[in-house]
C-alpha cells in the first residue's frame, strides 16, 4: 500500500500481549522489526533465551529502545521468537511424515532439516521434558521455572540421554489465550507421529520419545562461531545420534 509522501508497508505491527494490532507499518520500521527478530533468533541460538535486550539491539543495529517500541518486554520477545521456531519445525515435521513413505528415512530427514536449520537452539524449554514417563503434550500453562538442558557433568552418574541435568531459568509468562500451548502441542502431535511409525516398523529404539528426539535436535546444533565447523560438527553428531536411535536386531 503507498500513501503519498509516505512509504508504507502492509505488515502489521507485533501484537503487545494484550491482543494484535492492524496498524500497518512504515518501511523503516518495517526494516528495524525484521533486523530485531533476525538479531533475536542470533543472539538467543548463541547465548539462550536469557541474553539481555541490549544484546539483541546492539546485534541488530538499532537502539534498545527501538527494540521496547517493538516488544514491550523481553518476554514478549521470547515468545515472538520460540513460537515462530516451533512453528517451523511443526512444517518440517509435517513436510517429512507427508513426502517420505519409509518411517525411519521420514524421521531421519525431519532430524536433518531441523538441525541445519538450526531450530533446535531455540525450542521453548517446556517441550523439552526429559525423563517423564509416557510424555505425549505439553502442560496447559507454562512451568513456574523454564528449564533447559545441561550437558551431564564428567563421572556423573547413569548413561541415558534422559537423565541430563537441567538448569532453572528465569520463567517466561504466558499471556491469556495462549496458554493451551496449542504451538508446542502441534508440534509435539505430528513428531510423535513419526516416532510411532518409525518404532511399529522396528527400525527406532522402543524407548526413545519423542522428548528425546526433539532433544536431538536442540543438542545437536552447536552454535560456533566458524558456519563451516558448525555445519561440520552438526552433520557428525547427528550421525552419531541417529546410530543411536536406531533399533539394534536381537543377537
Amino acid at each position: 500500500m503507498h500513501i503519498q509522501g509516505s512509504h508504507w508497508s502492509t505488515a502489521v505491527a507485533p501484537s503487545d500481549g494484550n491482543g494484535g494490532r492492524s496498524t500497518p507499518l512504515r518501511v523503516d520500521a518495517q526494516r528495524n522489526l525484521e533486523h530485531v527478530l533476525r538479531a533475536a533468533r542470533e543472539v538467543f541460538g548463541e547465548l539462550g533465551y536469557g541474553a539481555p535486550m541490549e544484546d539483541v539491539a546492539r546485534r541488530a543495529r538499532v537502539g534498545v529502545g527501538t527494540v521496547y517500541r517493538r516488544f514491550p518486554s523481553k518476554d514478549v520477545l521470547v515468545r515472538r521468537i520460540a513460537e515462530e521456531e516451533t512453528a517451523r519445525l511443526t512444517e518440517q515435521a509435517r513436510t517429512a511424515l507427508g513426502q517420505e513413505e519409509e518411517p525411519w528415512s521420514a524421521l531421519s530427514r525431519f532430524l536433518r532439516t531441523s538441525v541445519a536449520s538450526g531450530a533446535g537452539r531455540l525450542l521453548p524449554p517446556q517441550v523439552l521434558r526429559v525423563g517423564v514417563e509416557g510424555e505425549s503434550a505439553p502442560e496447559p500453562v507454562a512451568p513456574p521455572q523454564a528449564r533447559v538442558p545441561q550437558q551431564r557433568q564428567p563421572g556423573a552418574a547413569g548413561g541415558q540421554l534422559h537423565e541430563l541435568r537441567l538448569v532453572e531459568q528465569r520463567p517466561v509468562p504466558v499471556p491469556e489465550g495462549q496458554r493451551d500451548g496449542s504451538g508446542a502441542a502441534a508440534l509435539l502431535e505430528v513428531v510423535g507421529r513419526l516416532v510411532d511409525r518409525a518404532r511399529a516398523a522396528g527400525e527406532l529404539r522402543p524407548d526413545v520419545t519423542v522428548a528425546d528426539v526433539l532433544l536431538v535436535i536442540a543438542t545437536a546444533a552447536p552454535s560456533l562461531p566458524d558456519a563451516a565447523q558448525q555445519a561440520a560438527a552438526s552433520s557428525r553428531l547427528l550421525d552419531i545420534l541417529l546410530e543411536g536411535l536406531r533399533s539394534r536386531p536381537a543377537a
